[in-house]
């Protein structure tokens, strides 16, 4: 069974993924899911940041088992055509049979911002009204929908983009405004999201007691933050290991990690943040996600099969 991108969109739901990844995030910190670290082969087309990127992401967790298969090409943003692109392929844990293959491009823009979701719900407070978005592609796009769904107070949307029309267009599709990226960067929330190969925040810019999200610039040299940013912050990871092997943001900084956010969602008690302190949540994007993403669309899929039946 092969599952397009057009299905995907209409059987998966942010109001279902947000509590799977949660719960998802859980048990990878209590060691319930197996997932080694992803393979990444350089493309070697082109030179430095331009240089495109294919990875293999295989996991296993409660009674299935999947492998994502993923490239990165930044430059495709200049041709009209996606930066990421991704097949997953589901499989029976019981008996090995395939399940379904799908298109996963789709799923890694939606599980992206469901886990900065789920990160946003567990460490801001409840009334942030305020939301800063550095970027204005698919990713921006994506946590500004799944980012309400948490917190619908959030009605302060500030948008800047290194492309201002890109900020403006955004802005005027979604209830929320193009700005200077120094008020960007002001807001009690603020996502990076961008595709930049060196630092576009400046730690000067944000707020005390802050909360950063951290979902672009994935590679061990690239990074959108600068020193201060990372290293005045409490830094939550999605995994210690992952963001530490892949994540420039802190590789090069050398900050700590000093939480998963499935650690704090299972013990808040045992991690608890300093009062009034800035936080950064810094994700790479895991297989797990796109697992237990994937295995929603099929189940929804079965379920609609049946229905017609």
């Amino acid at each position: 069974m092969y599952i397009s991108e057009e299905d995907v969109r209409k059987l998966l739901t942010y109001e279902a993924l947000i509590p799977a990844i949660r719960q998802a995030l859980i048990d990878f910190s209590a060691g319930r899911v197996d997932q080694p670290p992803r393979m990444i082969l350089r493309s070697g087309h082109a030179e430095g940041p331009r240089d495109g990127w294919f990875a293999v992401m295989p996991v296993i967790h409660g009674d299935v088992m999947g492998v994502k298969t993923v490239t990165f090409f930044p430059a495709n943003a200049d041709l009209g055509l996606h930066t990421h692109m991704a097949v997953i392929e589901l499989l029976s844990r019981q008996t090995g049979e395939p399940l379904a293959i799908m298109d996963g491009r789709l799923i890694t823009e939606m599980r992206t911002a469901a886990v900065s979701a789920v990160a946003l719900d567990t460490l801001a407070a409840p009334d942030v009204k305020s939301l800063g978005i550095l970027g204005a592609g698919v990713q921006a796009r994506a946590h500004l929908k799944a980012l309400r769904m948490v917190r619908p107070g959030l009605t302060d949307i500030r948008i800047w983009s290194r492309n201002p029309a890109s900020a403006e267009r955004l802005a005027a599709q979604s209830e929320a405004r193009a700005a200077f990226i120094e008020e960007a960067a002001a807001a009690q929330v603020v996502v990076t999201a961008t595709a930049s190969p060196e630092p576009v925040l400046t730690g000067r810019w944000l707020r005390p007691g802050a909360l950063v999200l951290a979902v672009g610039a994935v590679g061990a040299q690239l990074r959108e933050l600068d020193d201060e940013a990372v290293q005045g912050s409490w830094v939550v990871a999605e995994s210690r290991q992952s963001v530490e092997r892949e994540a420039g943001d802190i590789v090069l900084s050398g900050a700590r990690v000093q939480a998963e956010i499935g650690e704090i969602l299972a013990r808040p008690a045992k991690f608890p943040i300093p009062p009034g302190r800035r936080v950064l949540f810094k994700s790479v994007g895991m297989a797990i996600e796109d697992l237990v993403a994937a295995r929603l669309v099929w189940q929804n899929q079965q379920s609609h099969t049946r229905a017609r039946s």
